[in-house]
């Protein structure tokens, strides 16, 4: 496996690859791997011969008051998984990744409003450039995502149709733990108790599922049910809560199956979780 540090060592490296008759798959990350990075990887080497893994802790998708500081980054384990998994490429870039003068960004106006857009101002600006930049570093084939990111994934699909970058999107599961909760690098962050305590945004997404199985259409009904499991937890602080459509993200009244989302985030003491299902 190679360890790349700069964008001149990932391209050299992807270009030996290629020189061998591989298909590139990215799986773009902020390090800290779990078991949900591990299966990003496992499509990606389904989907491409030869596999590259970003680490790199991207300052711009950061608020003036979030973890960005604190944010773990335990690097020499991320690249055992990463070896273990048969990556061919490790790319970890430093803060040089950026220009000191860096002015240009990349900004989406419609996706990326309303839901966590709505709280974390800047946040996909922030993402969709070192996106972009990664892809345009490596010249991937296909760059895998995990839908637990909801946005960020409808964010970076637009992003990529309406620039046309060269690069097919390939969406991967939501991984979860035993109990359901859904994998986060910022889990660890959760006490034992709030740990426990955050079961019950799975099982009121369940719920969700379940109601709509047994017929329900209307979203406000829907959101009701939610919020009243929710409460049997009050330590959980609810940011927000919408059902949406699945390619707009925009907020609907009205559930069709198979194209409806709902998604959330709460906070447990001050780690905030994100997560959402289809309906």
């Amino acid at each position: 496996m190679v360890i790349a540090r700069t964008v001149a060592e990932l391209r050299s490296a992807v270009a030996a690859l290629r020189r061998s008759g591989k298909t590139i798959g990215l799986v773009p990350t902020m390090g800290c791997l779990h078991a949900g990075h591990l299966a990003l990887v496992d499509l990606a080497r389904r989907e491409a011969t030869a596999c590259v893994v970003s680490i790199f802790v991207n300052p711009m998708q950061f608020g003036p008051k979030e973890d960005f500081a604190k944010y773990p980054r335990p690097f020499d384990d991320d690249c055992r998984l990463c070896e273990g998994r048969g990556v061919d490429v490790v790319f970890a870039p430093g803060a040089d990744f950026y220009a000191a003068d860096s002015s240009t960004w990349v900004t989406e106006e419609s996706v990326s409003q309303g839901l966590c857009g709505e709280h974390r101002p800047g946040h996909f600006r922030g993402v969709a450039t070192v996106v972009l930049k990664l892809l345009l570093a490596c010249g991937c084939d296909t760059a895998v995502f995990g839908r637990k990111d909801l946005q960020q994934l409808a964010v970076i699909r637009r992003m990529v149709r309406d620039l046309d970058v060269p690069v097919r999107v390939v969406a991967a599961p939501t991984e979860r733990e035993a109990d359901g909760l859904a994998m986060s690098s910022r889990n660890r962050y959760l006490s034992p108790e709030n740990r426990a305590r955050a079961r019950v945004i799975p099982e009121s997404l369940r719920r969700a599922q379940a109601l709509v199985v047994a017929g329900e259409r209307s979203a406000p009904v829907l959101l009701s049910a939610i919020r009243g499991h929710l409460a049997t937890e009050p330590a959980l602080r609810l940011q927000y809560l919408e059902v949406v459509d699945a390619d707009t993200l925009r907020s609907i009244s009205v559930i069709v199956p198979g194209r409806s989302v709902v998604a959330l985030a709460a906070f447990l003491g001050d780690t905030r979780v994100i997560d959402n299902a289809d309906l």
